[in-house]
């Protein structure tokens, strides 16, 4: 390919401040159609199919077979599996010309179910695994960040049926085995598993695949005494409480205006860990109130209080019609129509400050062991925070960081196959619904993921198994004849070797020229110039600066090969083995 003929523009403006958004933008990989809505140009292009050939191959090694299904389907199945109703506005409803219920698909369960029912009705045909690399659109009210959060994306997802909890087991296994070769095979091996939020998915036990970034909209808590690993969604909250014994009597003392904890504690010249907060929400379904009570200093794990309801809820903006004084809402002599919910966070605490339930009033004093009564149900419905103690070895050493999900898998169990009706024969001839899996990765987001960990202030250092071109090729003063000539004719040379050459041979100035070939990422660049020849050479070089050296041109060929195959080892050697 020749820069002189391919098509957008590149620019040096900053665009915007997220780093892979900025700089795909600005070296041409992406054109924005409408929010969250892209088109790819070449570059993006040919490193979403090297990473599609990778994800083949991986999918096809855990014996995986592929399949394709459509992007528009009828609502009749959604409605069979349930998510009709359950699933929001990020599912795409129309009607056809004929006034038919239809879906644009966002996952596939439903279509795969489909797919295996009827064909697979006995156990002789199992386990079996079915994948597809195909566009899916999700109506994502948050669209940002250029590839990183889309509406209309290409995933690899894939579906596991077995016929045993154990055979699902060992295959979650292979596959979670096989993400983790995905991504030491595009160049971030430093992608780590978390355990994680079925969340409309369905089944118990899921993990998300996260590539550790500070742009990164999930936080992912770790022990790193442990390894203990989980998205904040589903990681454990274990709250130590400072105990004397010395239980105070409830007060009730004024607090004027002070309403939030921050006003309140300031008020009262108290420690928010020593306070109980209130927080509402509302059920969507009906608009119904919720009061959660948790330690002051904490905050509300929605996903926790959604798994804990079954039902999705939502901040409460008035709260009169629950008989609830906002911020001065408390547990003592509370009187109200919200279901009452109590955070573990408070369970072994003393001595709290909360709310009176009176305008410009609080309590002192609370001990929930105390004041509330002994069969009080306490939940997890909190989030935690750095230095808190860790589920696995009990130590207070969990770590929050930001992260980008770039994968995730799911043991669903039997959610789809029974709500749906798919069955299969056993040797004895009953009637059993299979037990299923589903392996997810979207191919924009873990393109964008890439640049996002791998680029320096000039542009993307595209991994050599995933780069749109291995190897650019700068002709420095393209009108000078001798450089015309030996430029030529060491690109037909590389591509006749069957080496991918991207070969900038405009006449425009060497700044642009390498501002360009930065922007478009080449891991190899060879520079051919008056200079060069002048030392009977041509300059290799890599785009991360690791190496630069001078080459005869008759072994020109053979030196590239060499880098190709030093930077496709270094890779390689951090690709764990199959399962």
């Amino acid at each position: 390919m020749k820069v002189s003929q391919l098509l957008g523009e590149r620019f040096k403006e900053r665009a915007f401040e997220i780093e892979s958004q900025n700089l795909m933008t600005r070296g041409g990989y992406m054109k924005l159609v409408g929010n969250g809505i892209y088109s790819l140009f070449t570059p993006t292009k040919r490193i979403q199919n090297k990473i599609e050939q990778i994800l083949r191959e991986e999918m096809d090694a855990i014996d995986g077979q592929e399949v394709l299904f459509p992007v528009v389907m009828p609502a009749s199945i959604w409605q069979q599996s349930g998510r009709w109703e359950s699933i929001g506005k990020e599912l795409l409803r129309f009607k056809d010309r004929s006034g038919a219920d239809m879906v644009l698909g966002m996952t596939h369960e439903e279509a795969a179910v489909h797919m295996a029912m009827n064909v697979a009705g006995t156990y002789q045909k199992y386990p079996f695994m079915i994948y597809q690399i195909q566009t899916k659109f999700r109506d994502e009210p948050r669209a940002r960040g250029g590839l990183i959060r889309v509406r209309e994306f290409t995933m690899k997802d894939a579906y596991s049926f077995h016929t045993s909890q154990e055979d699902l087991e060992a295959y979650y296994e292979r596959a979670y085995r096989a993400y983790e070769r995905i991504y030491a095979r595009v160049g971030v091996p430093e992608v780590v598993a978390v355990k994680s939020d079925s969340g409309m998915m369905g089944g118990k036990v899921s993990h998300e695949f996260m590539l550790l970034c500070d742009i990164g909209e999930d936080s992912i808590v770790t022990c790193p005494e442990c390894g203990y690993r989980a998205n904040m969604e589903a990681a454990e909250t274990l709250v130590s409480n400072v105990q004397t014994g010395d239980l105070k009597p409830i007060e009730e003392v004024f607090t004027g205006d002070a309403k939030t904890i921050e006003d309140v504690c300031s008020f009262l010249k108290s420690d928010a860990k020593q306070s109980c907060k209130a927080v509402v929400y509302q059920r969507n379904a009906d608009d119904s109130y919720v009061l959660i009570f948790t330690r002051g200093d904490l905050e509300i794990n929605e996903t926790k209080l959604t798994n804990y309801l079954k039902a999705e809820v939502h901040p409460a903006v008035e709260v009169d019609q629950a008989n609830l004084s906002a911020g001065n809402i408390g547990p003592v002599r509370l009187e109200t129509t919200a279901t009452v919910l109590f955070d573990r966070s408070i369970r072994d605490a003393e001595n709290l400050v909360c709310g009176a339930n009176r305008p410009e009033y609080h309590f002192t004093g609370f001990t929930p062991a105390r004041d509330l009564p002994s069969d009080t149900e306490y939940i997890d419905l909190s989030k935690t925070q750095d230095g808190f103690e860790c589920p696995n070895c009990h130590k207070h050493s969990l770590k929050v960081s930001r992260g980008i999900e770039v994968g995730n898998i799911f043991q669903l169990g039997k959610r789809y196959s029974e709500a749906m009706g798919m069955t299969y024969d056993d040797p004895n001839g009953n009637r059993l619904n299979p037990i299923m899996g589903c392996y997810g990765i979207g191919v924009g987001r873990l393109i964008a993921s890439v640049c996002e960990v791998r680029h320096d202030d000039y542009g993307p250092i595209w991994p050599i198994t995933i780069a749109p071109w291995q190897v650019e090729l700068c002709a420095l003063r393209v009108d000078n004849p001798a450089v015309r000539e030996a430029a030529d004719r060491l690109y037909r040379e590389l591509t006749d070797a069957g080496i991918e050459v991207l070969y900038d041979d405009r006449p425009v100035s060497a700044g642009v020229l390498f501002s360009d070939a930065d922007l478009l990422g080449a891991p190899i660049r060879v520079v051919v110039s008056p200079k060069t020849l002048s030392r009977g050479c041509f300059e290799l070089s890599a785009r991360d600066k690791s190496f630069r050296e001078d080459i005869d041109p008759q072994f020109a060929v053979s030196s590239v090969f060499a880098k190709i195959a030093e930077m496709t080892t270094a890779i390689n050697a951090k690709v764990p083995e199959r399962l």
